[in-house]
């Protein structure tokens, strides 16, 4: 019986010797998570059905939380974000309150800095310049050291990984592993010999300065050649009098004008370009690199420096640098999971190419330091992108401009395929499918402004049974994208059902000779072989990473690698240090380190290790099966069950602060 369940339609084919009862698996835990309870994953841990029948009895099963609905769904009806198609019968079937229950956790808790940590040290005395702080005489932070370390949080280990890597822990007192680096009188060590190798050197890049920020929110940046093109759409061109349509012509074409007047509105509007306001002094931004148009001479912003031939003569499309990334593997943007720390931990494992999450590209021009934060670059990502969502080519364009000459990338990527209801509504992601007069503007306009290449990720289309994706990319190609991605669902498919990779090879043959990556389902080398053999330039791996980031070692080690859980408690434990030098190691960037691991951990528990299964590969949309692991740390690891993932949590970065909640992004990834 247990056999037959194993391989039920929708279910991960695990061998009967370890497939287990919803009951059996959570009296497991709850018995080894108790105190004497070995949990290091480094020794094999079997217990007899006796035992585990007799701790049945003895525990309570109704304290184990139940299993919504949602959980229970068969994995072709169920998506990364939780959506499910609705059927009419089944709706009828459904409680109320289970209606509604779909899409992502909106109105989840946010634990903010005062929930766990009620007073703070002011940054000043952090920064050992007290007498100069900020706030002056209103500041609510405290200025007295010892005050302040009577109220701290204990120490969380006693090591410190910024103290051991760089030298030198920024974070001094409010260091979450200060005894580490604290002498006496609570000065901060540091270790002059190793400081010193890091001296001038930037881990990070595509930082926001503050100065930038200043000039954006101030709206004073000059967005010279976004406002040259935008004229362009706003002048009639033979179409009865009405401006805003693109034109066939040539975008150097369209970039010569003899107005020259700056567009300083940040609207959504491409319509007529808007004066500056009196008395504004439209300085250029100091970080911009002097680059001219054609219509330069008539310009009353004064250049400083020899005039180059760069100055006047604009790039042509050839001339600009070639996105040479045919064959190598592509780690999909991907929004909250895909930050800094796991793209590093993705690099390791051989991916060639990443990408930093969606960013909106109003958020960017407005200054925004959470939307910039997406665009941090790590110095090991040698081929990195970032990623544009917008649904109008007056703000697309100038924030393509913008990035262009503030920030260092290799390709910038406009997200078609977004299927949110957010961002569609107000016709961004997929709703640019069916927008072709916007889309065609916003792809010439963004590959006008930029010097690097320009990426177009899509799916098939909008709905479920009608592809449009061949349709359009000979359009993208035309417009002057550089690669095309195409993810083999449409909107209203979501992440259900199986990507349709017969459709992506067709289209792989009408994009050429413009290269296009397939994207979708690729959770193991046999799957990447086989997206391969369809004839696309590479392949962009999205949920198969989180699910599995080793999966690219597999891949180009062609072998099925059976991770024990202690290399994968390792990988957790480097994704934490990585963590805390990005975020940081006082309590604010713990907390924050351990809301993305707990984001994470919500897709790495449908990972079902190589040795459990019955047959190789594991299906990226097969639900994996209730089943005791090798030991302690696998069976843990497996438990899709919130509180679980906190204990994981807490085994890398001490306990959680007093009432600590957390809910994931994503429904289809835990039941409470």
């Amino acid at each position: 019986m247990a056999a037959a369940a194993a391989v039920a339609a929708g279910v991960a084919p695990v061998r009967a010797r370890f497939l287990a009862s919803k009951e059996q698996f959570h009296a497991y835990l709850r018995a080894r998570g108790e105190p004497g309870g070995r949990v290091d994953g480094r020794g094999k841990e079997e217990e007899d059905e006796d035992e585990v029948e007799e701790k049945e009895e003895e525990e309570e099963v109704g304290s184990c939380q139940n299993e919504p609905p949602a959980k229970r769904v068969r994995s072709e009806d169920l998506g990364q974000d939780g959506e499910r198609r609705e059927d009419a019968g089944a709706a009828e079937k459904e409680p109320a309150e289970r209606k509604r229950a779909r899409g992502q956790n909106k109105s989840r808790p946010c634990m903010k800095p005062n929930h766990y940590e009620q007073r703070r040290l002011c940054p000043s005395v952090t920064q050992g310049c007290a007498e100069k702080c900020y706030f002056g005489s209103q500041c609510r932070f405290l200025h007295d050291i010892g005050e302040y370390m009577a109220v701290k949080p204990a120490d969380l280990g006693r090591s410190c990984v910024l103290f051991e890597t760089f030298g030198k822990c920024i974070y001094g007192v409010t260091c979450r592993f200060a005894q580490a680096h604290l002498g006496d009188g609570y000065q901060n060590i540091v270790n002059t010999d190793l400081a010193k190798q890091w001296e001038g050197k930037s881990l990070v890049r595509n930082n926001l300065s503050k100065d930038l920020q200043h000039q954006l929110r101030k709206r004073k940046f000059l967005f010279k050649k976004a406002d040259e093109y935008l004229r362009g759409l706003a002048k009639p061109h033979g179409n009865g009098g009405k401006g805003g349509k693109a034109t066939g012509r040539s975008t150097e074409e369209q970039e010569v004008s003899n107005c020259t007047t700056p567009q300083e509105g940040l609207g959504d509007s491409p319509g007529c370009p808007v004066l500056p306001e009196q008395g504004e002094d439209p300085k250029p931004d100091t970080l911009q690199s002097p680059g001219p148009t054609g219509g330069e001479e008539a310009s009353p912003v004064k250049t400083v420096g020899p005039v180059t031939d760069e100055d006047i003569i604009k790039l042509r499309s050839c001339e600009k640098k070639k996105l040479e990334i045919q064959g190598k593997l592509y780690l999909a943007p991907l929004t909250t999971c895909g930050n800094l720390p796991f793209r590093r931990i993705c690099k390791r494992f051989g991916a060639d190419v990443t990408c930093g999450e969606m960013a909106v590209c109003t958020n960017l021009l407005q200054g925004q330091s959470s939307e910039w934060a997406l665009l941090k670059r790590h110095h090991t990502e040698d081929i990195f992108g970032v990623q544009l969502e917008g649904a109008f080519p007056d703000t697309m364009t100038k924030c393509a401009e913008l990035l262009n000459q503030t920030i260092e990338v290799d390709f910038v990527d406009i997200n078609v395929g977004c299927p949110i209801d957010l961002v569609y509504k107000k016709g961004g992601g997929c709703a640019l499918m069916t927008r072709s007069n916007k889309f065609e503007q916003i792809v010439r306009g963004m590959n006008s402004v930029l010097d690097v290449p320009l990426t177009v990720k899509i799916r098939t289309g909008v709905q479920e049974k009608i592809n449009v994706a061949h349709k359009i990319i000979p359009k993208i190609r035309e417009w002057g994208a550089s690669m095309v991605t195409l993810h083999g669902r449409s909107r209203e498919q979501r992440y259900t059902r199986g990507a349709d990779w017969d459709y992506i090879a067709e289209c792989a043959k009408i994009a050429s000779p413009m290269p296009l990556f397939g994207n979708g389902d690729i959770l193991s080398y046999e799957d990447a072989n086989r997206a391969m053999q369809m004839g696309v330039s590479g392949i962009m791996i999205a949920r198969g990473a989180l699910i599995k980031p080793w999966l690219f070692t597999e891949i180009k080690e062609q072998r099925h690698w059976d991770i024990s859980s202690s290399e994968r408690f390792d990988i957790l434990k480097d994704f934490t240090n990585y963590g805390l030098e990005h975020w940081g190691s006082d309590t604010q960037g713990v907390e924050k380190t351990r809301k993305f691991l707990l984001e994470w951990l919500s897709f790495l528990c449908r990972y079902i290790p190589v040795g459990l299964l019955e047959h190789l590969p594991q299906k990226i949309n097969e639900r994996p099966p209730y089943y005791m692991g090798r030991d302690y740390l696998e069976t843990l690891m497996a438990s899709q069950n919130v509180d679980d993932w906190i204990k994981i949590s807490e085994l890398l970065l001490g306990p959680v602060p007093t009432s600590f909640t957390f809910l994931p992004k994503h429904k289809a990834n835990s039941y409470r």
